[in-house]
Protein backbone atom coordinates (compact mmCIF):
# COMPACT_ATOMS: atom_id res chain seq x y z
CA UNK A 1 0.00 0.00 0.00
CA UNK A 2 1.18 3.52 -0.66
CA UNK A 3 2.74 5.52 1.84
CA UNK A 4 2.93 9.73 2.18
CA UNK A 5 5.59 8.92 4.70
CA UNK A 6 6.38 6.30 7.49
CA UNK A 7 6.98 8.75 10.24
CA UNK A 8 3.93 11.52 11.90
CA UNK A 9 6.52 13.50 13.01
CA UNK A 10 4.88 16.75 12.88
CA UNK A 11 1.46 15.78 12.22
CA UNK A 12 -1.61 16.19 14.41
CA UNK A 13 -3.87 13.75 16.11
CA UNK A 14 -6.81 14.65 17.78
CA UNK A 15 -7.70 11.42 19.73
CA UNK A 16 -11.31 10.28 21.98
CA UNK A 17 -10.70 8.24 25.08
CA UNK A 18 -7.03 8.47 25.33
CA UNK A 19 -6.55 8.53 28.62
CA UNK A 20 -5.73 4.90 28.98
CA UNK A 21 -5.68 1.66 26.91
CA UNK A 22 -5.80 1.51 23.43
CA UNK A 23 -6.13 5.09 22.57
CA UNK A 24 -2.88 6.09 24.80
CA UNK A 25 -1.04 3.03 22.96
CA UNK A 26 -1.93 5.05 19.78
CA UNK A 27 -1.15 8.20 20.92
CA UNK A 28 2.40 6.97 22.55
CA UNK A 29 3.18 5.47 18.89
CA UNK A 30 2.91 8.62 17.41
CA UNK A 31 4.71 10.52 20.20
CA UNK A 32 7.47 8.41 19.34
CA UNK A 33 7.88 9.83 15.80
CA UNK A 34 7.86 13.35 16.98
CA UNK A 35 3.94 14.11 16.52
CA UNK A 36 1.57 16.57 18.07
CA UNK A 37 -1.59 14.81 20.15
CA UNK A 38 -5.04 16.78 21.37
CA UNK A 39 -6.58 13.70 23.72
CA UNK A 40 -10.23 14.72 25.08
CA UNK A 41 -11.60 12.48 27.78
CA UNK A 42 -13.50 12.78 30.27
CA UNK A 43 -11.09 11.29 33.17
CA UNK A 44 -9.13 14.85 34.76
CA UNK A 45 -9.05 13.53 38.32
CA UNK A 46 -7.85 9.68 39.32
CA UNK A 47 -10.27 7.36 39.02
CA UNK A 48 -10.82 4.20 41.85
CA UNK A 49 -11.28 1.63 39.65
CA UNK A 50 -9.52 2.95 36.54
CA UNK A 51 -5.72 3.56 35.62
CA UNK A 52 -4.35 6.95 34.62
CA UNK A 53 -5.95 10.63 33.38
CA UNK A 54 -5.75 13.29 30.72
CA UNK A 55 -2.85 14.64 32.42
CA UNK A 56 -0.98 11.63 33.17
CA UNK A 57 -1.58 10.37 29.57
CA UNK A 58 -0.37 13.95 28.34
CA UNK A 59 2.88 13.60 30.55
CA UNK A 60 3.63 9.95 29.07
CA UNK A 61 3.38 11.63 25.20
CA UNK A 62 5.56 13.70 26.24
CA UNK A 63 8.30 11.55 27.74
CA UNK A 64 8.13 9.61 24.63
CA UNK A 65 9.06 12.59 22.22
CA UNK A 66 5.83 14.22 21.34
CA UNK A 67 4.01 17.31 22.00
CA UNK A 68 0.39 17.01 24.15
CA UNK A 69 -2.79 19.05 24.65
CA UNK A 70 -4.68 17.64 27.55
CA UNK A 71 -8.71 18.39 27.00
CA UNK A 72 -10.54 17.07 30.19
CA UNK A 73 -14.56 17.35 27.96
CA UNK A 74 -17.20 14.89 27.12
CA UNK A 75 -17.64 14.05 23.43
CA UNK A 76 -21.57 13.86 24.37
CA UNK A 77 -21.51 17.47 24.37
CA UNK A 78 -20.79 19.18 21.10
CA UNK A 79 -20.39 22.64 22.44
CA UNK A 80 -16.89 20.65 24.35
CA UNK A 81 -16.20 19.02 21.16
CA UNK A 82 -15.85 22.12 19.20
CA UNK A 83 -14.09 24.21 21.81
CA UNK A 84 -11.61 20.86 22.27
CA UNK A 85 -10.90 21.17 18.15
CA UNK A 86 -10.93 24.44 18.49
CA UNK A 87 -8.11 24.65 21.00
CA UNK A 88 -6.00 21.81 18.89
CA UNK A 89 -6.00 23.93 16.33
CA UNK A 90 -5.11 27.09 17.96
CA UNK A 91 -1.90 24.93 19.75
CA UNK A 92 -0.20 23.18 16.91
CA UNK A 93 -2.20 24.71 13.55
CA UNK A 94 -4.51 22.60 12.08
CA UNK A 95 -5.84 18.63 12.51
CA UNK A 96 -4.31 15.89 10.78
CA UNK A 97 -5.49 12.85 11.84
CA UNK A 98 -8.86 12.28 14.34
CA UNK A 99 -9.42 8.46 16.04
CA UNK A 100 -12.60 7.68 17.63
CA UNK A 101 -11.61 5.48 20.24
CA UNK A 102 -13.79 6.49 23.25
CA UNK A 103 -16.43 4.00 23.63
CA UNK A 104 -19.01 2.28 25.90
CA UNK A 105 -19.64 -1.30 26.90
CA UNK A 106 -22.31 -3.20 28.11
CA UNK A 107 -23.36 -6.89 26.96
CA UNK A 108 -26.62 -6.93 28.52
CA UNK A 109 -29.41 -8.46 26.64
CA UNK A 110 -32.83 -6.82 25.89
CA UNK A 111 -34.65 -7.08 28.97
CA UNK A 112 -31.45 -6.46 31.43
CA UNK A 113 -30.36 -3.63 29.58
CA UNK A 114 -31.83 0.14 30.94
CA UNK A 115 -32.18 2.38 28.59
CA UNK A 116 -29.63 5.08 29.81
CA UNK A 117 -27.34 2.84 29.78
CA UNK A 118 -28.11 1.86 26.06
CA UNK A 119 -28.65 5.74 25.43
CA UNK A 120 -24.91 6.18 26.94
CA UNK A 121 -23.85 3.48 24.18
CA UNK A 122 -25.28 5.34 21.57
CA UNK A 123 -24.39 8.97 22.63
CA UNK A 124 -20.53 7.55 22.92
CA UNK A 125 -20.06 5.00 20.38
CA UNK A 126 -21.81 6.61 17.25
CA UNK A 127 -22.89 10.05 18.05
CA UNK A 128 -19.35 10.21 19.40
CA UNK A 129 -18.06 9.33 16.50
CA UNK A 130 -20.12 11.36 14.36
CA UNK A 131 -19.73 14.30 16.17
CA UNK A 132 -15.96 14.59 16.66
CA UNK A 133 -15.51 13.46 12.85
CA UNK A 134 -17.43 15.70 11.86
CA UNK A 135 -15.81 18.78 13.68
CA UNK A 136 -11.95 17.53 12.51
CA UNK A 137 -13.72 17.45 9.05
CA UNK A 138 -13.30 21.26 8.01
CA UNK A 139 -9.49 20.94 9.24
CA UNK A 140 -8.41 17.90 7.75
CA UNK A 141 -9.62 18.83 4.27
CA UNK A 142 -6.47 21.01 4.33
CA UNK A 143 -3.96 18.35 5.62
CA UNK A 144 -1.82 16.63 2.86
CA UNK A 145 -2.50 13.18 4.05
CA UNK A 146 -6.04 13.12 6.62
CA UNK A 147 -6.75 10.34 7.99
CA UNK A 148 -10.09 9.17 10.51
CA UNK A 149 -9.42 6.18 12.15
CA UNK A 150 -12.24 4.54 14.23
CA UNK A 151 -12.05 1.82 16.36
CA UNK A 152 -14.88 -0.53 15.45
CA UNK A 153 -15.35 -3.92 13.77
CA UNK A 154 -16.22 -5.84 10.88
CA UNK A 155 -19.92 -5.59 10.19
CA UNK A 156 -20.61 -9.17 10.17
CA UNK A 157 -25.10 -9.82 10.30
CA UNK A 158 -24.27 -12.77 11.95
CA UNK A 159 -27.00 -14.08 14.55
CA UNK A 160 -24.72 -14.70 17.11
CA UNK A 161 -23.33 -10.86 17.43
CA UNK A 162 -26.51 -9.97 16.92
CA UNK A 163 -28.58 -11.74 19.42
CA UNK A 164 -26.48 -11.90 22.12
CA UNK A 165 -26.06 -7.77 22.93
CA UNK A 166 -27.97 -6.06 20.73
CA UNK A 167 -27.56 -2.72 21.82
CA UNK A 168 -24.00 -2.77 22.06
CA UNK A 169 -24.01 -4.54 18.64
CA UNK A 170 -25.97 -0.97 17.11
CA UNK A 171 -23.41 1.10 18.66
CA UNK A 172 -20.45 -0.62 17.18
CA UNK A 173 -21.63 -0.83 13.98
CA UNK A 174 -22.77 2.00 14.11
CA UNK A 175 -19.73 3.27 14.33
CA UNK A 176 -18.45 1.54 11.52
CA UNK A 177 -21.07 2.34 9.46
CA UNK A 178 -19.58 6.22 10.08
CA UNK A 179 -16.26 4.87 8.67
CA UNK A 180 -17.91 3.75 5.41
CA UNK A 181 -20.15 6.32 4.64
CA UNK A 182 -17.50 9.43 5.55
CA UNK A 183 -15.04 7.27 3.61
CA UNK A 184 -17.12 7.41 0.67
CA UNK A 185 -18.29 11.02 1.14
CA UNK A 186 -15.18 12.57 1.73
CA UNK A 187 -13.03 10.62 -1.06
CA UNK A 188 -12.39 13.79 -3.00
CA UNK A 189 -11.53 15.61 -0.45
CA UNK A 190 -8.53 12.74 -0.03
CA UNK A 191 -9.60 12.12 3.72
CA UNK A 192 -9.02 8.63 4.43
CA UNK A 193 -11.95 7.18 6.73
CA UNK A 194 -10.97 3.34 7.76
CA UNK A 195 -11.83 1.05 11.02
CA UNK A 196 -9.42 -0.93 13.23
CA UNK A 197 -10.17 -4.02 15.30
CA UNK A 198 -8.18 -6.70 17.29
CA UNK A 199 -9.07 -10.43 16.45
CA UNK A 200 -8.20 -11.00 19.95
CA UNK A 201 -8.79 -9.55 23.33
CA UNK A 202 -7.03 -6.84 24.02
CA UNK A 203 -6.04 -6.21 27.69
CA UNK A 204 -7.81 -3.55 29.00
CA UNK A 205 -9.81 -2.10 31.37
CA UNK A 206 -12.66 -3.16 29.40
CA UNK A 207 -11.35 -6.52 29.70
CA UNK A 208 -10.29 -6.21 33.42
CA UNK A 209 -13.58 -4.86 34.64
CA UNK A 210 -16.38 -6.04 32.16
CA UNK A 211 -15.07 -9.24 30.01
CA UNK A 212 -13.66 -11.80 32.30
CA UNK A 213 -11.33 -10.55 34.57
CA UNK A 214 -7.50 -11.63 35.24
CA UNK A 215 -8.78 -14.78 33.51
CA UNK A 216 -9.41 -12.69 29.87
CA UNK A 217 -6.51 -10.73 30.75
CA UNK A 218 -4.67 -13.36 30.37
CA UNK A 219 -5.80 -14.99 26.87
CA UNK A 220 -5.70 -10.89 25.73
CA UNK A 221 -2.73 -9.24 23.38
CA UNK A 222 -1.48 -5.81 24.83
CA UNK A 223 -2.60 -2.56 23.57
CA UNK A 224 0.77 -2.42 21.45
CA UNK A 225 -0.37 -4.29 18.35
CA UNK A 226 -3.41 -1.74 17.96
CA UNK A 227 -1.06 0.98 18.08
CA UNK A 228 1.55 -0.72 15.71
CA UNK A 229 -1.45 -1.37 12.96
CA UNK A 230 -2.43 1.96 13.65
CA UNK A 231 1.04 3.90 12.87
CA UNK A 232 0.79 1.62 9.87
CA UNK A 233 -2.68 2.35 8.58
CA UNK A 234 -1.85 6.34 9.34
CA UNK A 235 1.12 6.65 7.46
CA UNK A 236 -0.38 5.29 4.03
CA UNK A 237 -1.45 7.16 0.95
CA UNK A 238 -5.15 8.57 2.43
CA UNK A 239 -6.11 9.13 -1.04
CA UNK A 240 -5.34 5.08 -1.85
CA UNK A 241 -6.19 3.96 1.48
CA UNK A 242 -10.06 4.27 2.34
CA UNK A 243 -13.01 2.40 3.28
CA UNK A 244 -11.71 -0.29 4.85
CA UNK A 245 -12.81 -2.24 8.22
CA UNK A 246 -9.18 -3.75 9.08
CA UNK A 247 -8.65 -6.28 11.28
CA UNK A 248 -5.80 -5.26 13.23
CA UNK A 249 -3.91 -8.77 12.58
CA UNK A 250 -4.29 -8.55 8.84
CA UNK A 251 -2.63 -4.96 8.41
CA UNK A 252 0.47 -6.04 10.37
CA UNK A 253 0.85 -9.23 7.77
CA UNK A 254 0.87 -6.95 5.01
CA UNK A 255 3.63 -4.95 6.10
CA UNK A 256 5.96 -8.00 6.70
CA UNK A 257 4.89 -8.75 10.31
CA UNK A 258 4.53 -12.89 11.03
CA UNK A 259 5.40 -13.20 14.34
CA UNK A 260 2.94 -11.70 16.95
CA UNK A 261 4.59 -13.55 20.30
CA UNK A 262 5.60 -10.14 21.57
CA UNK A 263 2.43 -8.50 21.71
CA UNK A 264 1.11 -11.13 24.30
CA UNK A 265 -0.26 -10.17 27.66
CA UNK A 266 1.10 -13.65 29.01
CA UNK A 267 3.43 -15.65 26.94
CA UNK A 268 2.45 -18.75 25.19
CA UNK A 269 -0.84 -18.19 26.57
CA UNK A 270 -4.15 -19.45 24.66
CA UNK A 271 -5.82 -16.13 23.05
CA UNK A 272 -9.44 -15.30 22.92
CA UNK A 273 -11.29 -14.36 19.80
CA UNK A 274 -12.60 -10.74 20.25
CA UNK A 275 -16.45 -10.11 19.87
CA UNK A 276 -17.62 -9.37 16.14
CA UNK A 277 -14.52 -11.80 14.66
CA UNK A 278 -15.67 -14.90 12.66
CA UNK A 279 -12.55 -16.93 13.05
CA UNK A 280 -13.09 -18.49 9.43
Amino acid sequence: MPRVSRTLEGQTLFISGASRGIGLAIALRAACDGANVALIAKTGEPHPKLEGTVHTAAAEIEAAGGQALAIVGDIRNDEQVAEAVAATVERFGGIDICVNNASAISLQGTEALDMKRYDLMQDINTRGTFSVTKACVPHLKASSNAHVLTLSPPLSLKPRWLGAHIGYTIAKYGMSLCTLGMAEEFKDDGIACNSLWPKTLVATAAVQNLLGGDAAMARSRRPEIVADAAHAVLTRDSRECTGNLYLVEDVLEAEGVTDFASYAYVPDADLQMDLFVDEE
